[in-house]
């Protein structure tokens, strides 16, 4: 797998994008203020993550998906392990993540990779989304903040 920085001008992968938030204004919206990585396997885009500086010390990934057909051999990991070394290359003591209370399998992947559950935002897609969102048969509600610290 290789794992690259998109450029200015580059396309941006909207329909792997869009599986980790249905808002295409959301998305435009921080990727044009993040940094876009992709992540190929030969000529097959499997991957995407944001980072999006928050302030001088802490950075979050915005955005992160898998594409359906590879999910569960372990690209997700190796992203997050890729986000977490660009973030610290770039002098960031803390990386931030957030996903919907209904986001088991992501919360699980979280943990294992070394963040903490920091906050959780009561009722923040019902706020931020007109339509529901339902994933795992359980209506996404809350965003469930969590932080790795170096």
């Amino acid at each position: 797998m290789e794992i690259r920085l998109l450029k200015d001008g580059d396309d941006l992968p909207l329909d792997l994008l869009l599986e980790a938030d249905p808002s295409e204004e959301f998305v435009r919206k921080y990727c044009g203020r993040g940094c876009v990585y992709e992540a190929l396997v030969g000529d097959s885009l499997i991957g995407v993550y944001v980072l999006l500086p928050l302030s001088g010390t802490a950075v979050e990934i915005k955005n992160i998906a898998v594409a359906e057909d590879v999910r569960g051999r372990g690209y997700g990991k190796k992203l997050i392990l890729h986000a977490l070394s660009e973030a610290k290359r770039l002098g960031f003591a803390n990386v931030e993540i957030g996903t919907g209370n209904s986001s088991v399998n992501q919360l699980m992947l979280y943990q294992k990779c070394g963040f903490r559950i920091d906050s959780i935002d009561r009722d923040f897609f019902t706020r931020n989304y007109p339509e529901p969102i339902i994933e795992n048969g359980i209506e996404c509600r809350d965003m469930i903040r969590l932080v790795y610290t170096f």
